[in-house]
């Protein structure tokens, strides 16, 4: 009676942990598996792929498991006890070959799908790319349209269907722009300039945070992803454009200070024009210009060139 008791604890507690799971999911969004994006959703088939080819070498370890536990437990006295059995030829291929050709094929796919999904790569389409400058700061994001002539914080909106172009970089210490739902992560750094290619399927908004620890604001470090029919689009473009901030260099310099910044109405914290050369101004800064090293006496470098 003892044993069949402990049988049946051990299948109620299996099935409260899976219920008290599922209860727990319920209502939430696990954003990374409910994409809206094309390079979000070969990121997600990316993870499926991956998890159930695994799943083939895990499922018969823990089934495995389970049944050696019960077979040998004291209590079954019909268990054979072989202390100097050696290892089975067969065996042994089995638990060497499977997870060896599991691994090859996981890492030609993930090898392939690295090209395949490189975010420096233009996506494919029949519209023309959105160019929008993405610049980290403690603790908020910065978003400049530069053909648009206009800026706004922590909030950047997107038309539905058309590829945006992030190029991404950081006037503080690094840290990461990820938006989940929309695929791929990008580190932002100081002096550095990279790109991030991202296209959004169909309208809604769209969380996206700091993915890497910048100090003590890091938490409230999010952004949030409009996307909009092409035509509220335009009609958004043209709001921004009569806003009666403009984005120059001191009012920049007042923004950058460590703070964080909440949205207490849609087109808060909006520019209607940008100093065009802002962006660049910011990587450069943090470039180190060649200095000439000093000459000898009679008006020769030393050995190793100039200094930096």
């Amino acid at each position: 009676m003892k044993k069949h008791l402990k049988l049946w604890l051990g299948i109620v507690l299996l099935l409260a942990i899976v219920g008290g799971t599922s209860m727990l999911l319920r209502g939430h969004t696990v954003s990374i598996l409910q994409p809206v994006g094309e390079i979000g959703q070969k990121e997600k088939n990316l993870i499926t792929f991956t998890v159930l080819l695994s799943l083939v070498v895990v499922i018969p370890v823990f089934i495995l498991l389970g049944y050696i536990a019960w077979h040998y437990r004291e209590g079954n006295t019909r268990a054979k006890y072989s202390p100097n059995l050696e290892g089975s030829a067969v065996a042994e291929t089995i638990w060497w070959l499977i997870p060896t050709a599991l691994l090859v094929i996981i890492s030609v796919v993930n090898w392939r799908s690295s090209y395949a999904l490189d975010p420096f790569k233009p996506l494919s389409s029949s519209k023309p790319t959105l160019h929008i400058q993405v610049v980290a700061l403690d603790w908020k994001w910065l978003f400049i349209y530069p053909d648009q002539h206009i800026a706004r914080v922590n909030v950047v909106d997107i038309p539905v269907g058309t590829p945006v172009d992030f190029e991404i970089t950081s006037d503080t210490v690094m840290t990461s722009f990820w938006a989940p739902q929309l695929g791929g992560q990008m580190y932002a750094m100081p002096g550095m300039s990279t790109h991030l290619n991202l296209v959004a399927a169909k309208a809604g908004n769209y969380d996206g945070v700091a993915a890497n620890i910048s100090g003590k604001g890091f938490a409230d470090m999010k952004f949030t992803v409009h996307a909009l029919p092409p035509d509220i689009y335009g009609d958004w473009l043209q709001i921004m454009h009569r806003l009666p901030k403009h984005l120059t260099a001191s009012d920049y310099a007042n923004l950058a200070r460590p703070s964080v910044i909440t949205q207490p109405n849609e087109f808060n914290n909006g520019y209607s024009t940008v100093d065009p050369t802002l962006y660049d101004t910011i990587v450069m800064k943090y470039m180190m210009p060649l200095t000439p090293a000093p000459l000898h006496e009679h008006g020769t470098e030393p050995a190793g060139g100039t200094a930096l």
